[in-house]
């Protein structure tokens, strides 16, 4: 049975300003600005609509001083979507810039790596090197769900539709997961923070943010294997992609950019 092409856009929806030693442990000798993008993702076809990630709420992302630049459960209506309506929202783990708008969704189910929920309810909360991503609020918010019967929990691989796959990696969190889709350019893979920036994977180094840097270091070589080229990864936060990618139409530039087409080969 053939599987379905889907379409795959991706949302910016906040900007921070950073230096290279930002992401990288260790550091980094040159200290230039690197920009972080933030990104919500939407997976469309067969007659199905899944967000990944909800972004994180105006508040919260001032208060950690990013800026905040549009609510990308709104945005969805620039695409003809009600995200009142969807079903469900993968969510990749639960930094706040990545579980933040989840009540923007009320019919939706969460689909989570339990590993990821464990985590974040464990002993390592009390310590701010793992605690500072998290919101306790949103944290509480998805327990709370999880008791309404509203997130479904995976173990490691599992498909949620023809074409849609989740994969565990850790690394960065302990319960990170990336999202594998069919399109009709192949197989592309939403590594989320798996590999924030091109480079990460690129040059194996790790981000400043992690539980196993070990995970995290592996996770790449499964992003690779998972992923039909290098040009069909699709870093987390990475500006470069908004150059990449076109707009998903002409009064969307700089907003919503197709990742299922092929890349712009920049200069």
């Amino acid at each position: 049975m053939s599987l379905p092409n889907y379409e795959i856009f991706a949302i910016r929806y906040a900007e921070r300003n950073a230096k290279r030693a930002d992401h990288f442990i260790g550091g980094d000798p040159h200290d230039a600005p690197m920009p972080m993008d933030y990104f919500t993702w939407i997976i469309k076809g067969a007659g199905r609509v899944i967000a990944v990630d909800t972004g994180f709420t105006e508040p919260v992302g001032t208060r950690r001083g990013r800026k905040h630049l549009r609510d990308p459960a709104e945005t969805m209506a620039r695409l003809d979507i009600d995200h009142r309506e969807l079903t469900d929202v993968i969510l990749t783990h639960m930094h706040y810039d990545h579980v933040g708008g989840w009540a923007s969704y009320p019919k939706a189910r969460f689909h989570l790596q339990e590993k990821e929920m464990q985590f974040v309810t464990s002993r390592h909360m009390q310590y701010p090197i793992f605690g500072h991503s998290f919101e306790p609020n949103e944290v509480v918010g998805l327990v709370r769900l999880n008791f309404q019967g509203k997130v479904a929990f995976h173990n490691g691989e599992d498909e949620i539709a023809p074409g849609i796959t989740l994969h565990h990696v850790g690394g960065h969190t302990a319960g990170l997961q990336i999202v594998r889709v069919h399109t009709a350019r192949g197989w592309v893979v939403l590594a989320s923070d798996s590999s924030h920036y091109f480079e990460h994977i690129r040059t194996n180094r790790a981000f400043t943010v992690a539980y196993h840097v070990g995970d995290m270091i592996d996770a790449f070589r499964t992003v690779e294997k998972l992923a039909d080229s290098p040009d069909h990864i699709i870093p987390g936060h990475d500006p470069l992609v908004m150059k990449l990618y076109p707009a998903a139409s002409l009064a969307l530039e700089n907003i919503i950019i197709r990742l299922d087409v092929d890349p712009r080969q920049l200069a």
